[in-house]
C-alpha cells in the first residue's frame, strides 16, 4: 500500500540519521491552521484529509493524534496503513508528549522539521529529550526527501483591500500597533501569522485554499515595516501602495537570515505559540523576547463599523443563496438525480452567483443520513451517495464575499423523518438558542456562555465533541480567535477572552449519532453592547445569519414558551429581511418555512 511504502522511506531517512521518532503535524511555517498543499505533509505520509492531526512515527509503529471532530473520518483513512488512530482527550488515551515520554530512551534522538512546529510546542519537545538525555533533529525537512512530486510553494497574486472594506488604514494600524510596543517596551515586533499580516497591511491573496492569505512574515519597528514575501508577486501598484505607507519589502526567506541580526539590546515582542522554532532558536541569545499574543490578534478580533455592516450584507447574499438551494432542495429532492456532491455544487453555484463573491470560506460539508454523523464530513466521488426523499441532509458551508466571511450549518429533513429525529433536531435548536438570546455581563467569556447551549444535551446525558462556536475572520480564516465558545481550557488554545462588541462568533451546538444521523444548527453573532446600570455593562448578541431553521424538523410541543418565541421571532426578522429578495413560488416558500408555530 502506497502510505505503508511512504512510511518505509521515511524510516530509511530516520535511520540514516539515528532519529528515533519523527514528529509530523499539520503546519506551516507560520501556525496556520489550514495549509497550502505544500505543506500538506501530514496527509501525505498518513492519507488522513481532516484539517488537524500530527503524525508520530517510530521505526516500529505511527499513531495519529486528532480530535472528535474527525474520529469516525480517520479511522475510515487509516484503514490498512498500520497508523493507529489515537483519540485525543478520550479516557485511555496518551497526550503526544505522554507518548514521547513513554516511547523515547535514553540517549536517543527526536525529530521534526523546525519550520513546522511552534516555538512554545519545539520548547515542550526540547524538554522531553532533555529528559531522556537525548537530542533534538531539526534543521531537515526529512519529508521533503522522500514526496518526490510535491508541489510547489503557491505564489498567487496579491490584492489591495479597499477602505471602504477594511473601515481602517494600514498606517493606522501600524501605529496602534506601535502604541502597544511602547507600553510593553518592545523594540522589534516579528509576526509570522498570515491572518495578522494580511489585516494589518489591507492585502488580501489565495496562498492557501479558501483562505486568501499572502505566503510571508512581518517585521515591525518603532520607525519602520518589513514585509518578506516573494517579491516576484509585487506589481508597479503593489509597489506604490506598500512606499505611500512607509512599508518596505524583502525576499520571503531572508527573513530567518534577518533574525539573526537582531542587535543583543533590542526587545523583541512576538507570540512563541505562533512564531516557528526555528525562527525563536535564531533569535541571538542576549536579545529579551517578550513572549505576547500579537496586539492585532485582538484588534481584528473586534470588528469595527464598517466591517460589521459589510459582514451583516455578505450574510444577505450568503442568504440569498442558501434560500435558493433550500427551496430547489426540498422541492427537487427525488424527482432528479441529486448526491452529496451535486448538492454542494450547486450551492456553490448559488454563492458565485452573488455580486462580490470571492471563494467558498472553506470546503463545504455535505453529509446525507449517517455521513452527517461525521462531524467534518468531506464529500469524494467514492463515499458520495445519493439524497432520497427522507432523513438529514447537513449542510455546513460559507462564503467569502467583498464585504465579508460568512458560515452557515442548516440541517434538512428531505422527507419523512422519525420522532426521535425531531427530539433531537429540536434539541439542538434549543441549544442554540438559549446561547444566541444570551444576556450578560461584559467580563464573561466564551467559557462562561457555554453551559448555556449544552445544558439541553447535559440534562439528557448527551453532549458533542467539538467548541460550541469559534470567532470569524474579516475576509481572512473563518476559524479566528481569541473569541469563541468553550466549555473546558484545551492545551494549546487561548480563547478565555472577554467577548468584546464587535466580536463576531459562531453559534453551533449539534448531535451525532454514529450510523445514523447529525444535526448541527449554526449562524453568526455579533456582541453588542445592552443597557448599563448598577451592575455593570450588559451585552448581548446580534444574529446576523438571516436562513430559516427546517419547521419540518421541529417538533414545538417539545419547546418551552420562550424558546417558541425565539423562534418565531427569529423567522419573523428573517421574512423581513429576505422576503424582497424573492418572489413567486420561492417566496411563499420563505413565508411557509418562516411561519409562526
Amino acid at each position: 500500500m502506497i502510505i505503508i511504502d511512504r512510511l518505509t522511506r521515511l524510516r530509511a531517512e530516520m535511520k540514516k540519521r539515528n532519529i528515533a521518532i519523527y514528529i509530523v503535524p499539520t503546519a506551516d511555517p507560520h501556525g496556520s491552521e489550514y495549509v497550502g498543499v505544500h505543506f500538506k505533509s501530514r496527509e501525505f505520509i498518513t492519507g488522513f484529509t481532516g484539517s488537524a492531526g500530527t503524525a508520530v512515527i517510530t521505526m516500529t509503529e505511527a499513531g495519529l493524534w486528532t480530535d472528535g471532530r474527525y474520529f469516525v473520518q480517520a479511522a475510515q483513512q487509516l484503514q490498512g496503513t498500520t497508523i493507529e488512530l489515537r483519540k485525543m482527550g478520550q479516557e485511555g488515551v496518551p497526550t503526544i508528549d505522554e507518548y514521547l515520554r513513554q516511547t523515547l530512551k535514553e540517549g536517543e534522538i527526536l525529530g521534526f522539521d523546525g519550520k513546522m512546529v511552534s516555538g512554545k510546542r519545539g520548547e515542550s519537545f526540547e524538554k522531553i529529550a532533555q529528559e531522556k538525555n537525548g537530542s533534538l533533529y531539526v534543521t531537515e525537512d526529512l519529508m521533503d526527501l522522500i514526496w518526490e512530486d510535491r508541489p510547489e510553494i503557491s505564489k498567487e497574486p496579491v490584492r489591495i483591500f479597499d477602505m471602504k472594506y477594511t473601515g481602517k488604514d494600514t498606517s493606522d494600524k501600524l501605529a496602534d500597533v506601535r502604541k502597544t510596543m511602547v507600553k510593553k517596551n518592545a523594540d522589534v515586533h516579528l509576526i509570522s501569522s498570515l491572518y495578522d499580516i494580511a489585516w494589518l497591511l489591507n492585502v488580501r491573496g489565495g496562498d492557501i485554499l479558501h483562505v486568501p492569505v499572502v505566503l510571508s512574515f512581518l517585521s515591525i519597528t518603532r520607525g519602520t515595516c518589513t514585509w518578506y514575501l516573494q517579491e516576484e508577486l509585487i506589481t508597479e501598484e503593489i509597489k506604490r501602495y506598500l512606499s505611500q505607507h512607509e512599508i518596505q519589502t524583502k525576499p520571503y526567506d531572508s527573513f530567518y537570515d534577518d533574525v539573526k541580526t537582531i542587535p543583543t539590546n533590542q526587545k523583541v515582542l512576538m507570540d512563541r505559540s505562533v512564531v516557528n522554532y526555528r525562527i525563536c532558536n535564531d533569535i541571538p541569545t542576549g536579545v529579551e523576547v517578550i513572549n505576547a499574543p500579537d496586539p492585532s490578534t485582538q484588534m481584528k478580533a473586534i470588528k469595527n463599523e464598517v466591517e460589521q455592516e459589510n459582514t451583516r450584507q455578505a450574510h444577505i447574499k450568503d442568504a440569498i443563496a442558501m434560500i435558493h438551494f433550500m427551496y430547489w432542495l426540498k422541492t427537487n429532492v427525488g424527482k432528479i438525480p441529486m448526491t452529496e456532491l451535486s448538492a454542494a455544487d450547486h450551492l456553490a453555484h448559488l454563492r458565485a452567483d452573488q455580486e462580490g463573491f470571492l471563494d467558498l470560506s472553506f470546503d463545504t460539508i455535505c453529509g446525507y443520513a449517517d455521513h452527517g454523523a461525521i462531524v467534518h464530513y468531506s464529500a469524494t466521488p467514492e463515499s458520495d451517495v445519493e439524497l432520497k426523499p427522507e432523513g438529514f441532509l447537513l449542510v455546513d458551508s460559507g462564503g467569502h464575499y467583498m464585504e465579508g466571511t460568512t458560515d452557515i450549518t442548516r440541517t434538512f429533513a428531505l422527507g419523512p423523518i422519525t420522532d426521535e429525529m425531531k427530539a433531537d433536531f429540536t434539541r439542538v435548536f434549543r441549544a442554540h438558542t438559549n446561547l444566541a438570546n444570551a444576556r450578560f455581563l461584559h467580563g464573561c467569556t466564551g467559557f462562561n456562555l457555554d453551559i448555556l447551549a449544552r445544558a439541553p444535551f447535559w440534562e439528557a446525558g448527551l453532549d458533542y465533541n467539538h467548541g460550541t462556536g469559534h470567532g470569524v475572520g474579516y475576509v481572512l480564516n473563518v476559524h479566528e480567535g481569541p473569541n469563541a465558545f468553550r466549555w473546558k481550557q484545551s492545551p494549546g488554545r487561548s480563547e478565555g477572552t472577554v467577548l468584546e462588541e464587535g466580536m463576531i462568533t459562531t453559534d453551533e451546538p449539534g448531535i451525532y449519532l454514529e450510523g445514523k444521523y447529525g444535526i448541527r444548527t449554526e449562524n453568526e453573532l455579533i456582541c453588542r453592547k445592552g443597557e448599563k446600570n448598577e451592575y455593570g455593562q450588559f451585552m448581548y448578541f446580534e444574529n446576523i445569519t438571516y436562513v430559516p431553521i427546517d419547521l419540518d424538523a421541529i417538533a414545538p410541543e417539545q419547546l418551552t414558551s420562550v424558546e417558541r418565541k425565539h423562534l418565531n421571532d427569529y423567522h419573523a426578522m428573517v421574512y423581513e429581511k429576505m422576503s424582497p429578495y424573492f418572489e413567486g413560488e420561492e417566496q411563499e416558500f420563505l413565508k411557509k418555512y418562516t411561519r409562526e408555530v
